[in-house]
């Protein structure tokens, strides 16, 4: 809606302003500050384009008060005269706005639309052909959709702009995409008679398609989850699980690509799927404990650190599990309090235990205790999870020995860690 105030001439109202209850600051007011006057003076519409601007406005207005049906009668009119090819996407996202809020769209509607924003400039093109298809797929017409990236994939205007190569290749992704969830019906309509032949061959066509294309994409860096999840589903179908590995571990380690800790998350789950070793296993947990200490698969990494032979494996077990509960999230998680005593349990027998739990709980003592073991804490546990009070209970003079001792007693109002 700025970008509409900003081509009519009217002043944008700023955000904390616009939230104001006090009705006098939605008038506008011109700026107390000098301005730089125009070298050039604005022109002012006549004819033809005062009507363009005049029908703009009513558009704008119908919009505001969510009169839809009078702001598309509006938008018919003015996009049948679009002449300006700068305005093409502010006419495009306000025509398809006003589609989701009338009731009775169809897609037929969508189409119009679609298609004239289409062909009234070519710099929009590519992305609206990727939205349309969008649409299309959310109304099931997949064929239909593939069809839209198909066209735009395959369209090219003047000189290959930097922006214009990354937007094909985003095309490109969805487009194997649709090839992957054509790829998914065919494997649900297999059956048992005389066309599962061909039905197979059609499934790998799909595959062929949709793996062509993702190896090609997923060598240039950036966020892919999508399109990696649908690329390993069917490697693994067809049994190559080395590739499948080979991809994710590309996908989890390159330098080149962002840090993302879904990477390491696919990667861990197809190992987990395939029983790889818990050595291999905790390697992968390793790298997402760095990226994201309070990620759910915390717990099962602290898990296996524990079941570990290794001395300085429970010691890390420590690390992660108060990792884990310095964020509010895992506060009355009965589980990681529950490993957290497991783990405390196997230092305890150990002479250098109190070294241990000091270096880990050496930055945290000023800000734990408020954290974790207030009365109100205390209260809370007891009245919503005895079993969390109790384990809490048994950690808190090891871990904030500072703190006052901790009194049973429900009924006593006073009652703390």
């Amino acid at each position: 809606m700025e970008a509409l105030d900003e081509y009519l001439g009217l002043p944008v109202v700023p955000e904390d302003e616009s939230d104001s209850s006090d009705c006098s600051s939605r008038k506008r007011h011109k700026s107390k500050l000098p301005l730089a006057e125009s070298k050039r003076p604005l022109a002012k519409p006549i004819g033809f384009h005062k009507t363009c601007r005049i029908c703009l406005e009513h558009v704008r207005e119908a919009m505001l008060h969510h009169r839809w049906q009078e702001a598309a009668d509006y938008m018919a009119s003015y996009t049948q005269v679009l002449q300006d090819r700068n305005k093409v996407e502010l006419v495009w996202r306000m025509s398809t706005e006003i589609l989701h809020n009338l009731p009775n769209t169809t897609v037929k509607d969508y189409n119009i639309i679609y298609e004239r924003m289409k062909h009234s400039g070519f710099k929009h093109y590519l992305m609206i052909c990727l939205e349309h298809s969008f649409h299309l797929m959310l109304h099931g017409d997949i064929e239909a959709a593939k069809h839209q990236v198909s066209m735009a994939e395959s369209w090219r205007h003047g000189k290959e702009s930097v922006s214009q190569l990354q937007r094909i290749r985003l095309i490109q992704a969805y487009r194997s995409l649709l090839d992957y969830i054509m790829w998914c019906e065919k494997k649900s309509t297999l059956s048992k008679d005389n066309s599962f032949e061909s039905d197979s061959q059609g499934m790998h066509t799909f595959f062929r398609l949709a793996s062509t294309n993702l190896q090609e994409i997923l060598k240039n860096p950036g966020v892919w989850d999508p399109f990696i999840l649908c690329y390993v589903e069917m490697l693994e179908f067809y049994g190559d699980n080395e590739e499948a590995q080979k991809v994710l571990n590309h996908y989890a380690y390159d330098n080149s690509f962002p840090p993302n800790p879904n990477a390491h998350v696919y990667l861990y789950q197809f190992l987990k799927r395939h029983d790889t070793p818990d050595k291999k296993l905790m390697k992968v947990l390793k790298h997402l404990h760095v990226l994201v200490p309070s990620h759910e698969l915390m717990l099962t990494y602290s898990c296996l650190l524990l079941q570990s032979e290794k001395q300085s494996h429970t010691q890390k077990a420590l690390g992660v599990l108060l990792d884990m509960l310095d964020f509010q999230c895992w506060r009355s998680n009965l589980d990681v309090w529950k490993c957290l005593h497991a783990v405390i349990h196997q230092l305890l027998q150990r002479e250098e235990w109190a070294t241990s739990v000091q270096m880990q709980m050496a930055l945290r003592n000023n800000w734990w205790p408020a954290l974790h073991f207030t009365s109100f804490h205390a209260k809370k546990d007891l009245e919503e999870n005895s079993e969390l009070f109790e384990v809490k209970a048994s950690l808190v003079e090891i871990l904030c020995p500072e703190r006052e001792t901790v009194i049973t007693q429900p009924c006593n109002l006073d009652l703390t860690y």
